[in-house]
């Protein structure tokens, strides 16, 4: 391998194909492109969705999953794991069986449970599956308020859920407020079974189509550059709001972060 190739590091993201273009795989590999890093992509379902809602998603079989990860694993280092959509709990099994196998690769998680509009994606059978496989795998999950009290109902406030989570196996859990009732969006850092840090931004209007998924993979691939976690989950907010400040609606639906807004020619 050459100086240049070993360069860029690679990360293995596994998602949903979002036909839209503003979740899933694409939101994943834009953020990644952003942060230096070749993505490596294992679709985990097909779905039917616009920029307003999911209308329907098909999981592909936990079989094709394994060998889409694995022909990658065999070929090219992987220097961080990245979970999306994962709709079943065959999904969620087949990438267990997958992760077991490199212990060493940080795996990043964002629990997908939820459209922005509610429509469910995931089953309770699939949750069930997360919490008792992939918690204890990741290294960084990063659900929004109304999902950490989905993978932890037995919490009565969220710093109880992110507790849970964090026995649960988790090694830090970064809940974010974007759902919360707030002036400000206040996301809470949590490990070592202590809140870490809280961080503050601007409440930005309207709706985002794949803020979370942008979010996630943004620390994984800052993760992937050699950051260490507390680093790579503050610059990941940074540029993931910058990116939806810069937001554009194309469709009659929620808002498309501009995760290339670097790329924009200067005036």
């Amino acid at each position: 391998m050459t100086q240049q190739q070993s360069s860029v590091p690679v990360v293995m993201a596994f998602s949903g194909n979002d036909p839209s273009g503003g979740a899933g795989i694409q939101a994943d590999i834009e953020a990644l492109i952003s942060h230096g890093c070749h993505t490596a992509p294992v679709i985990t379902a097909l779905t039917i969705q616009d920029t307003q809602d999911v209308i329907g998603y098909t999981p592909l079989d936990g079989g094709l999953i394994v060998e889409q990860a694995r022909a990658v694993l065999e070929d090219m280092p992987v220097s961080a794991f990245k979970l999306g959509l994962l709709t079943s709990a065959e999904a969620v099994e087949a990438i267990h069986s997958i992760l077991a196998d490199y212990p060493d690769i940080p795996v990043i998680m964002d629990p997908v449970l939820a459209s922005g509009n509610g429509s469910m994606l995931a089953d309770d059978d699939a949750v069930e599956a997360m919490t008792e496989l992939l918690l204890p795998q990741a290294t960084v999950l990063t659900p929004n308020s109304q999902e950490a009290r989905a993978l932890a109902p037995e919490g009565d406030t969220l710093d109880a859920c992110a507790m849970a989570l964090l026995e649960h196996g988790a090694e830090f859990v970064l809940i974010t407020g974007t759902h919360e009732n707030t002036p400000s969006v206040v996301n809470t850092l949590y490990a070592n079974n202590r809140v870490m840090d809280t961080f503050t931004w601007d409440r930005l209007d309207g709706n985002f189509h794949g803020s979370g998924c942008t979010l996630a993979a943004s620390i994984a691939g800052l993760l992937a550059q050699g950051l260490e976690p507390f680093t790579a989950i503050h610059e990941a907010q940074e540029y993931t709001w910058q990116a939806l400040s810069e937001a554009y609606r194309i469709g009659m639906g929620q808002q498309i972060p501009n995760r290339l807004f670097w790329a924009r020619e200067e005036a």
